[in-house]
């Protein structure tokens, strides 16, 4: 039994052990985390509490996802004849987009080797019957293969109905490859799963801690839903798979959501977002048809944009600022987080001192509460710049839209928050197509019918717990 002075000297040792590491930590904090006042706010906290600090740090203090990159660099070494050919005919159909967009363009073939290209018919889907019953579809309709990717698979109804459909295709022959999220769809059942891996369907989980060093990566998230048939039909957009999505789950019912249906060229663009990722959790990659069958009625332009926290740089943040700045009379974003930084934050005040419509559509009911409040202290400074806040009254409004004058929109999984722009993996699709703008800008119009307007000034009248839970909130907004 150990005296107290000998327990004293552990404590002591153990003691300066941790602070030592808090130390340490701070040093790595400064020289790594993306922003000044992240660096200060770190490592102020390793300094002082490094007890709490040290661990929260491990898990929170990441911002960039190891490995993915150097898997993928061997994906295209191992397959490095295939790879050429693909881009080589993916560079066929690529298009200039117009004078005024030249700058945006110029950044995208900067930020990403996917081009901007024709051949694309694109097509919105909304509301969850719309969506599902389109995209059962197209699983039956399968022959060949089938890629789906989604961050959240409950099995529920819903998700037995899918379960069910990947089965019977699975067994006529199909090859079917399903991928979730290690975190977001932690609650699977093993039975379901089991009865998947039964009929030949290959189900892995997207983790981010694989690999040695990666213990502590696990506040990153695979956010991507996308269904791919035969490479010849795709879906992407808000829509998870479960009873939730179909608003079967007050208070959050009805559910409002977006989806988009793909085809052309942008499908072998997205099926290669899913393969980069069926890599990383597999390190095999599936057999796929890489064929662009070209038809008239595909002439819309298109370009897919995964992005997530294994770019060399912050790809997101980039390219939505840009195409924030190229607004000239019209920019309405619909997200269900609003959760901007200084940058996009910034974009979107100028945005709105010049004269641009900035409208932002945000659910009136909140799914999380600490991003909910965080919103909140937004308002005053947007308000003042100009730009229009909207809540959407009925249920919960999840999709992710984004409407640039009458000439860009772009669905996918992207939310205005830091979460989506820099530690999660998301893909979007920006179709430049006047009658695909006009059919996003009808949508909008009418959520917005469904919309209350948030007068000016309406924070400052909130209570004062209100307000001091929403600063609270907002000092959480790195990771938020």
């Amino acid at each position: 039994m150990l005296s107290v002075g000998g327990s004293v000297r552990i404590f002591s040792i153990v003691a300066i052990v941790v602070h030592v590491l808090g130390v340490i930590n701070a040093a790595h904090a400064v020289m790594t985390v993306r922003s000044s006042r992240g660096a200060v706010a770190w490592s102020i906290s390793l300094l002082t509490f490094p007890w709490l600090a040290i661990p929260m740090y491990w898990v929170l203090g990441r911002n960039r996802f190891y490995g993915y990159a150097e898997a993928l660099h061997a994906a295209y070494v191992e397959h490095n004849t295939l790879a050429q050919q693909v881009y080589q005919e993916a560079l066929e159909y690529k298009t200039d987009l117009p004078k005024e967009f030249a700058s945006l363009q110029q950044l995208a073939d900067s930020l990403t080797t996917i081009p901007f290209t024709t051949g694309n018919y694109c097509e919105l889907l909304i509301d969850g019957k719309a969506t599902f019953k389109a995209m059962l579809s197209a699983i039956q309709s399968a022959t060949d293969y089938i890629l789906l990717q989604t961050y959240i698979l409950e099995d529920d109804e819903t998700g037995y109905e899918f379960c069910k459909a990947l089965v019977q295709k699975a067994r006529q022959g199909v090859r079917v490859y399903l991928l979730y999220d290690g975190i977001g769809t932690h609650g699977l059942e093993r039975s379901y799963r089991r009865s998947l891996r039964q009929a030949g369907v290959k189900v892995k989980a997207f983790k981010s801690t694989k690999g040695r060093g990666n213990r502590w990566q696990i506040n990153f998230r695979n956010h991507r839903k996308i269904l791919i048939v035969d490479g010849a039909i795709g879906f992407v957009g808000g829509f998870n798979i479960g009873d939730e999505y179909l608003g079967y789950k007050p208070p959050l019912s009805p559910w409002r959501d977006t989806h988009l249906k793909v085809q052309g060229t942008a499908v072998k663009c997205l099926q290669g977002s899913f393969l980069g990722d069926w890599f990383w959790a597999t390190r095999h990659l599936p057999e796929v048809n890489w064929n662009i069958d070209p038809k008239p009625e595909f002439n819309q332009t298109a370009f897919v944009f995964p992005t997530g926290p294994a770019d060399h740089v912050p790809a997101c943040t980039l390219f939505f600022v840009d195409a924030i700045n190229q607004a000239k009379q019209r920019l309405w974003i619909a997200s269900p987080y609003f959760v901007p930084d200084d940058s996009i934050a910034t974009a979107l005040k100028l945005a709105a001192i010049r004269g641009v419509d900035v409208r932002i559509l945000l659910p009136n009911r909140p799914d999380h509460y600490m991003v909910y409040f965080c919103a909140f202290s937004y308002y005053n400074e947007m308000q003042t710049a100009g730009v229009n806040i909207y809540r959407y009254q009925p249920g919960f409004m999840h999709q992710k839209v984004i409407l640039i004058d009458d000439a860009i929109a772009g669905v996918g999984t992207v939310n205005f928050d830091n979460r989506s722009f820099l530690l999660n993996f998301e893909v979007m699709v920006f179709v430049l197509d006047r009658l695909f703008v006009q059919s996003v800008e009808t949508m909008l119009q009418d959520d917005l019918e469904l919309c209350k307007y948030v007068e000016p000034g309406d924070y400052r009248k909130r209570p004062l717990w209100f307000r001091l839970i929403a600063r609270i909130a907002r000092l959480f907004a790195p990771i938020l």
